[in-house]
Parts: structure tokens; C-alpha cells; sequence
């Protein structure tokens, strides 16, 4: 039986929106007035996915998707069927896009495709990862337990992504702050302060006259700078958005002081954990290396993982396929070993991502650490060049009166 969502109002005015089942689209309206509503829209639920494929279309968002998967896990444990389920989930969406997704999911189930196969209509909001890992649990019988650690993976996957966005952003806002000062004093208080020595024809400091001209210069030229920097921010992404330029800055990246450990921790932690959860479900190897190689968001170790794949595919063993690129952290390699020498790989697997993730965030941490302080520094050192730029010329004129 098919499903639409309807609005309708009530006797007293009130807007309802909903999912409902029904013959079609008479028959909906039919149920709606039977409850005393008055139908203002009645739609099949199967259009809401035609509007995912247009170019100002929607997505599930991370937290979105987390949330699902939580609620999804713990109604199915509390013994609703999947389609009562996805229903109240519907019923309680907040966002219009998210109640019309889950309603196409369930009128998918309705018609008798699983719950993986209705997922799959709909790949912008739920990744190779999260279909591959339902299947898995529908073919086991065992959906209710993957669905759990599918929400403890979404839910720390997000927690990893979000504690490092935080971390960063306190230097950010410093470093727009420091900025914005440095542009007002430049192109107002140094010219309406040093502006009237230069009619006296004195002689003015070095570093005042450096001042002035990089005053004059934001004034006069600023706008143009601005362009400047934006034509080759958009000329450098142009660039990189090339396969070959791409591969070879992901890998310099990698290599990067400072910078290096944190994108290969970040990458290694979403990869070792996203293989753990996949092999423990029962997935085949080669498409759990297929998934878990999707959710890295850097070319170079992308294409490693594709490289072992292959290997895999040959007969090597997933260990020495990860280390022939030598791009993977040795910990990984180890553990990896470990784990296929004892049958015990999720375990291992799981193990190496928790240990990248807390080497992330130390890592994180002493960064942060060092360029809030430096941010400081610079300011301040910025400001204090503007602040003799200014006082320089005063304190001259004050030793000619005496």
C-alpha cells in the first residue's frame, strides 16, 4: 500500500502534517476527513525523492543521522516493527527534508523492498558505510545489535570531527579579530593622526613613513588586494581540484610538519574504526576496505587503499598490503597483524582507532596550544609597530618645543 504525507488543518484552525497510508491520494483524503481534518495537501511520499537529485537539494546532516540511527536502534529493541518505527520517527522529524526522507524509506519497506535496499535510494544521506553495515545485519538477523553500534559509531565519529573544530576555533576568531584591528587602524587612525604631520613638512620617522604608505596603499589598493587573494584562492582550488595536483598536495600534507600528524591521525582514526565495525558485522573484506576507504578525505591514502585492495584481492594479507605505501602509521600495520595472526582483527582494528583518536586530540591540543599564543604575540606586536607609528612623530615635536 502506498504512502503520502498531507497537510491538513484541524475544526480550530491548526496545521497537521504527517505520513499516512492509503489506496491514493482519494482515499488519503478520504482518512483525513474522517478524523475531522480538512486536507490541504496530499502527496506521494515516493516525489519527496526526486527533489534529493536537484542541484539546491538537501541533506541528512551528521547529527541528523546519528540521531536516526539511535532512535531507529532503540524502537526496534523495544519490539516496534520497522515499519512502526520509521513511522514515529517520521511523526517526530523536526526538519521537512528529514520527515519526508524517512517517509520515502517506509513507503520503500512497505512495498517489500529491506530496509538496505530502500537505504540505498538515497546515497547522499546514507553512505557505502552505513547500507553495507544494514545489510550485514539484516542478512545475520542480527539488525537490532548492528544498528546500535552503527549509532556509537556515527555518534563518535562525530564527536572526533567536532572536538577538533572546536579546538580551532578560538584561533580563528583571534586571528579575524586581529585582522579587523589592524585594517581599522590602518586605514583610519593612522591617517587621521599622522595625517596632520605631513603638512608641517617635518621629518618624519621610518617607521611612521611605513606606515603611512601601507595606510595609503589599504586605502587605495585594498579592494584590489582583496580581489587579488580571492582570484588565487579560486585559482589554487581550481588547481587542486585536478587529480594529479590533488594527489601530490594530500601527500605532501601527510609529510607536513605539524600539520602531518594531524591529518594522518584524523584519517588512520575514521579508518581503522569504520574497517572495525565493518569486519565485526560480518561484511567481506573487500568491500569493508571499499567502505572504509571512502571515508578518507585524502587522495594519497585513498589510492593506498585502493592499492591494497588489489593485493587483497591477489592473495596478500591485509597487513603488508597497507604497508606497502608506508603511509599508514606503523602502530596500524602492527596491530593489524596482530589481529589477522590471532583471528581477532575487529578487536585490533579497534584498538588502533581509539589510539589514533586520543593521539588526535593530544595532538590537537598542543597546537592549539601553540598558536593561540603566538596569535597573541602577533597582534600585539602589530599593534605596537601602529602605536610608534603614531606616538614617534608627537614625541619629536615635544623635544623641538623644549
Amino acid at each position: 500500500m502506498p504512502a503520502f504525507r498531507f497537510e491538513a488543518i484541524d475544526m480550530g484552525g491548526k496545521l497537521h502534517r504527517g505520513v499516512l497510508d492509503a489506496e491514493g491520494a482519494k482515499a488519503a483524503r478520504g482518512q483525513l476527513r474522517t478524523r475531522g481534518l480538512t486536507p490541504l495537501k496530499v502527496l506521494p511520499l515516493t516525489a519527496a525523492r526526486s527533489t534529493q537529485t536537484s542541484l539546491f537539494a538537501s541533506k541528512l546532516g551528521a547529527q541528523e543521522q546519528a540521531l536516526f540511527t539511535r532512535q531507529l536502534s532503540s524502537l526496534l529493541t523495544a519490539g516496534l516493527p520497522l515499519n512502526d518505527a520509521l513511522s514515529a520517527l517520521a511523526d517526530q522529524a523536526e526538519r521537512t527534508y528529514v520527515r519526508h526522507l524517512i517517509g520515502a524509506i517506509r513507503a520503500d519497506v512497505i512495498g517489500g523492498q529491506s530496509l538496505s535496499n530502500a537505504l540505498s535510494q538515497h546515497p547522499r544521506d546514507f553512505p557505502d558505510i552505513y547500507r553495507a553495515l544494514v545489510s550485514a545485519g539484516e542478512h545475520s538477523g542480527k539488525l537490532r545489535l548492528v544498528l546500535t553500534r552503527l549509532a556509537d559509531y556515527v555518534e563518535s565519529r562525530n564527536a572526533l570531527t567536532q572536538k577538533i573544530k572546536l579546538a580551532f576555533t578560538y584561533p580563528a576568531v583571534v586571528t579575524v579579530v586581529a585582522f579587523g584591528i589592524v585594517v581599522f587602524l590602518l586605514t583610519y587612525v593612522v591617517p587621521q593622526v599622522v595625517g596632520v604631520f605631513t603638512t608641517t613638512k617635518q621629518k618624519l620617522p621610518m617607521i611612521t613613513e611605513v606606515m603611512l604608505a601601507c595606510s595609503d596603499f589599504a586605502r587605495e589598493w585594498g579592494w584590489a588586494a582583496a580581489l587579488g587573494v580571492a582570484a588565487l584562492g579560486w585559482a589554487i582550488r581550481r588547481i587542486l581540484a585536478r587529480p594529479g595536483p590533488r594527489h601530490h598536495w594530500h601527500s605532501w600534507l601527510l609529510t607536513a610538519p605539524l600539520l602531518g600528524k594531524l591529518v594522518s591521525g584524523y584519517n588512520t582514526a575514521r579508518f581503522a574504526s569504520t574497517l572495525a565495525i565493518l569486519t565485526s558485522a560480518g561484511v567481506p573484506i573487500l568491500r569493508a576496505l571499499q567502505a572504509a576507504g571512502e571515508t578518507l578525505n585524502n587522495v594519497a591514502l585513498r589510492a593506498t587503499v585502493e592499492d591494497a585492495i588489489s593485493r587483497v584481492r591477489e592473495g596478500t594479507s591485509l597487513a603488508r598490503a597497507l604497508a606497502n605505501a608506508n603511509q599508514f602509521p606503523p602502530v596500524l600495520i602492527h596491530l593489524i597483524r596482530s589481529g589477522e595472526a590471532t583471528g581477532n582483527l575487529p578487536e585490533m582494528l579497534e584498538r588502533a582507532a581509539q589510539g589514533e583518536a586520543s593521539q588526535l586530540e593530544r595532538r590537537t591540543l598542543f597546537i592549539t596550544g601553540l598558536l593561540e599564543p603566538a596569535l597573541i604575540l602577533g597582534m600585539g606586536l602589530m599593534v605596537l609597530m601602529i602605536v610608534l607609528a603614531v606616538l614617534m612623530p608627537i614625541l619629536e615635536i615635544n623635544q623641538m618645543v623644549r
